[in-house]
């Protein structure tokens, strides 16, 4: 199967850079609704057969033009909504979206115990994106596309994808309505084929590596 994990759009909480994963959550600013409409034309060439999204809001304004576009019917899952933030909900200063980010790629690099400070863990942040994943693989679609979290995506990838661990994830934000592309099966394993449009080569995997760090929100998110 070919799946495509795509980040919402610019919402407010980006540009303040908040770690806001609560449900609803916000919509989209103008520029957010700019990137939502212009999906379709980036995917033009996609033949998706399936189309996911968050119960979060702005999954599903960013859905929105390319379910129009492709005529496709809306899945709203909760398994693939952002990485719980927990006690640090709504916090935009920098120890809190290192803590954030560094717990979640730790599950990515196998510490699934660890919690998220008044949040969820790796085992049960996995599981639930494991089982929308696996759902969709059952359908028998050819092209699956999801539109998630930056946060769970970079996480999720670096966890199942064989080419992609914790330290690509950490340095590689995913921008707004940023896609990673991957083939392969819940039962054989993923393997990212494009991050934003970027092959993987094998000069991007590094094995043995740890200690991940990211930020919230890519500077190009502001």
């Amino acid at each position: 199967m070919r799946l495509l994990l795509i980040r919402h759009g610019q919402t407010p909480s980006n540009v303040k850079h908040l770690l806001d994963t609560a449900e609803p959550g916000p919509g989209l600013t103008p520029l957010g609704q700019e990137q939502a409409a212009a999906l379709p034309e980036v995917l033009a060439s996609e033949e998706i057969d399936a189309l996911y999204v968050s119960t979060l809001v702005r999954t599903q304004l960013t859905a929105a033009p390319l379910a129009a576009a492709k005529q496709l019917e809306v899945r709203v899952r909760d398994g693939i909504r952002e990485v719980l933030a927990g006690d640090l909900e709504m916090r935009g200063d920098e120890e809190a979206g290192l803590t954030y980010m560094t717990t979640a790629l730790a599950w990515s690099a196998g510490d699934t115990e660890l919690r998220m400070p008044g949040g969820e863990n790796g085992v049960e942040a996995l599981a639930r994106y494991d089982a929308v994943v696996e759902e969709a693989a059952a359908t028998g679609a050819e092209t699956v596309a999801m539109v998630s979290h930056g946060a769970a995506i970079r996480m999720w990838v670096a966890a199942r994808a064989e080419n992609v661990g914790a330290r690509y994830a950490a340095e590689h934000a995913l921008r707004n309505t940023g896609v990673v592309v991957l083939e392969g099966s819940p039962e054989q394993g993923w393997r990212v084929l494009l991050w934003e449009g970027r092959p993987l080569g094998p000069e991007d995997v590094v094995p043995g590596t740890s200690g991940p760090a990211g930020e919230t929100v890519d500077e190009g998110d502001r």
